[in-house]
């Protein structure tokens, strides 16, 4: 019952962190401009991993995709597949656990096939929480870099000064993602312990022969061709070997020897 209610909730939470993972990349807020110097504007910017969004302070909002990739920075195309890759394994760690829980039967699938289903699952799982909070965590050193240095910039007097961004609430919802999906990994590695038939044992029983130990001798065989006398009936006189003489002569008995 314990190993069905930890891969059930591991399949919740991750479903959770996967969901999550989603909204954060589509969310528009992950760099929002910095207000603390100006907090009356008329314009207020921020930006996402698909397009940057200019609301004024009529409430109109205008939005433009960034229509190249070559022109963005390694870093930020390396965060949009971080996030990418691990949507896709998450997606597909959800498709096999529906198939490996516990409580679902799918014709004669055996247990050690869903403990396998399931471990893979958490796996998959594990990687698509890392991949989102790596990428989330990466996206955040851009804007702590950029920050300080347009901070740099503004005390040092110069011109053309860029405006300073800082954390949206779409980075706080991929950390929170990704760590709902790690966790629903390790729930559904530790499931996948409890689904493992346990292996049979048996022990071995010696038996002993209820008579006395009779110890046999291999020797050499000699094969006859089954046409060999009796040797019962060779225990007369007249078959026994005779014997020699001192000249190394045999000596035969005679018709006196039998009176």
């Amino acid at each position: 019952m314990s190993t069905t209610i930890c891969q059930v909730m591991g399949f919740l939470v991750s479903l959770l962190g996967v969901g999550g993972s989603i909204m954060a990349t589509a969310m528009d807020t992950w760099s929002t401009q910095d207000l603390y110097d100006n907090p009356v504007t008329a314009v207020f910017q921020y930006q996402g991993l698909w397009r940057s969004c200019v609301r004024q302070s009529s409430g109109f909002t205008e939005c433009r995709p960034y229509f190249t990739i070559l022109g963005l920075p390694a870093m930020f195309q390396a965060v949009r597949a971080l996030m990418i890759v691990g949507i896709v394994l998450g997606i597909l760690g959800l498709l096999v656990c529906i198939f490996a829980l516990k409580c679902i039967r799918i014709g004669s699938m055996e247990d050690t096939a869903k403990a396998n289903m399931t471990l893979t699952s958490g796996i998959m799982f594990i990687i698509a929480g890392l991949c989102a909070i790596t990428g989330v965590s990466v996206f955040a050193n851009m804007l702590v870099t950029n920050f300080w240095m347009s901070t740099t910039s503004m005390f040092q007097g110069m011109q053309n000064v860029q405006n300073r961004y800082t954390f949206g609430s779409a980075l706080f919802v991929g950390w929170v993602a990704g760590g709902l999906a790690l966790v629903g990994g390790i729930m559904m590695c530790l499931a996948c312990k409890g689904l493992i038939p346990e292996e049979s044992r048996y022990k071995a029983v010696s038996y002993n022969a209820s008579g006395r130990n009779i110890s046999y001798r291999t020797g050499p065989y000699k094969v006859g061709s089954g046409y060999e006398a009796d040797p019962k009936a060779r225990k007369g006189v007249g078959y026994d070997e005779a014997p020699r003489s001192e000249d190394g002569r045999r000596s035969y008995p005679s018709k006196y020897d039998y009176v």
